[in-house]
């Protein structure tokens, strides 16, 4: 498998950051269709994009034929602990997505981006604040729903702007938000979006008992859904 290559990401500040491109290494077929895009995945609040979560999902999706884009958000690059404001986050994700679609070709056909908890948040918001910009569609993994223990405090009163098609990925036992709690919010959403639901699984799909091999068969059926929603980009 080879390495990801870097790609250097000028932000709107004068910073930079790191994203890393995790190139396909063949090409994924669904239904006799080759996929021919890119996804951009931004780092949950606590971890960057070498942590073993983001290195596992990108390379898998690679290697089914997905280019894949991670990157850090400033404050990970810069090695705070703290994440930034939601404008200076929304500003980096911004800048990543013009760096990808000019220094990735398939992201010129089809965009896609997410991310993992926090990272999938700022992408539905930049998301929802330009309906014109480019994007083939989302795929969330463990959205932030609302703080663990606060449901009352929901972040989703913009998620019906987007407009755009979008695959969340959910664990039954997410103290971020069950499936149970997204779907409400998702039945009013257009294009209806889809749910993938992680059975026993937490905010990052992990099961409660330890089965390395369970645990190995839950993340390739997630990354198998999220690159059959990939590929059914027009």
């Amino acid at each position: 498998m080879p390495s990801p290559s870097e790609l250097s990401v000028r932000l709107e500040t004068g910073a930079a950051t790191t994203a890393l491109v995790y190139h396909a290494v063949r090409p994924a077929a669904t239904s006799d269709t080759e996929t021919a895009a890119a996804l951009i995945l931004g780092h949950g609040a606590g971890a960057g994009q070498r942590s073993a979560f983001m290195v596992d999902f990108a390379t898998a999706l690679s290697t089914m034929g997905v280019d894949v884009v991670t990157f850090n958000f400033l404050y990970t690059e810069q090695g705070r602990k703290i994440p930034d404001r939601a404008p200076a986050l929304e500003a980096c994700y911004r800048s990543v997505i013009e760096a990808v679609r000019a220094g990735v070709d398939t992201a010129r056909r089809a965009l896609f981006i997410g991310g993992k908890s926090m990272g999938g948040r700022i992408a539905t918001q930049v998301a929802a604040a330009d309906p014109q910009r480019p994007i083939a569609g989302l795929v969330l993994l463990g959205y932030p729903l609302h703080p663990p223990g606060r449901p009352a405090e929901r972040r989703d009163k913009h998620l019906p702007a987007i407009a755009r098609p979008m695959l969340f990925v959910q664990g039954t036992r997410d103290a971020f938000g069950t499936p149970d709690e997204l779907a409400p919010v998702l039945k009013t959403m257009r294009p209806a979006p889809l749910l993938h639901v992680v059975e026993r699984g937490d905010h990052s799909f992990k099961l409660s008992r330890k089965d390395p091999a369970a645990q190995a068969a839950i993340y390739a059926e997630v990354q198998r859904a999220i690159v059959t929603f990939v590929s059914s980009a027009p």
